[in-house]
């Protein structure tokens, strides 16, 4: 297994051994990994690799049944989403990364929407929120007519730069993509893959989840290709070729 070449930095998030069980069923099994500052790393696999456990896992969705996490070099327990929230990952996940019935600005401050008032007596600061996620939107060069508008009537690549605004708002240091690319066009792959780049310039590490490799090898610096919750290999994009990796997810699903 090829391994990352040392810069002679810490690492971002490093992960040591990480196992989980559903029951009798060993989802991840010494999963040893880390990610490095600005670095983007694709994660891939087939069906049933492992690679939304192992995210679940960072994002602190699940807990881990075994191993250790250490974020910039700290030993963390990741227990729960708002522990990950507060080290700086942000997780933008496939089935939920924005709700189609609010405001494209309230959802960029999910869960975490800033409010005005006195003691008990506190109401949504929308001025404030519609500020920023226009600010944000410009940063990101995401033309949308209205932070007002609701988020359905956002095009699916819209959608996807929304959620990575609230990333970039909240200060992440790490960002979880869980298939950004799925059943979009190609005008709005384009669009996820120009907003990825734009973490990287913005010193901020991704880890992009895909089965699609031809997008991610686009903008990935390493990839880790996972087969029934084991890390398989561990490469740099300049050391392989798109052919390559799918042969490395044949070969790793056969002998994992």
């Amino acid at each position: 297994m090829s391994v990352p070449r040392n810069t002679g930095e810490r690492p971002l998030l490093a992960l040591q051994s990480i196992d989980k069980w559903y029951g009798e069923v060993h989802a991840l099994r010494h999963v040893t990994l880390q990610v490095n500052s600005s670095e983007i790393v694709g994660l891939i696999g087939d069906n049933g690799a492992g690679k939304s456990t192992l995210i679940k896992v960072i994002s602190g969705v699940v807990p881990r049944d075994g191993g250790q996490i250490w974020w910039k070099g700290r030993d963390v327990s990741l227990g729960s989403v708002r522990e990950a929230q507060a080290l700086g990952i942000e997780t933008v996940h496939q089935d939920r990364a924005v709700v189609g019935t609010m405001s494209v600005a309230r959802n960029i401050f999910l869960g975490r929407e800033p409010t005005r008032g006195i003691g008990p007596f506190r109401v949504l600061d929308r001025e404030r929120m519609a500020i920023e996620a226009e600010r944000l939107l410009s940063d990101l060069r995401l033309h949308i007519s209205s932070v007002d508008q609701e988020a359905r009537f956002c095009s699916g690549g819209e959608m996807q730069g929304v959620a990575i605004s609230r990333a970039m708002h909240f200060k992440a240091s790490l960002v979880i993509l869980d298939e950004p690319t799925t059943a979009l066009a190609v005008t709005g792959v384009q669009t996820v893959l120009s907003f990825i780049r734009r973490l990287k310039e913005d010193h901020i590490a991704c880890i992009f989840v895909t089965h699609n490799l031809h997008d991610v090898y686009a903008v990935a610096d390493r990839f880790l290709v996972m087969a029934r919750g084991v890390v398989v290999s561990n490469i740099r994009r300049d050391e392989v070729t798109v052919e390559e990796l799918v042969q490395m997810q044949l070969a790793g699903k056969a002998v994992a």
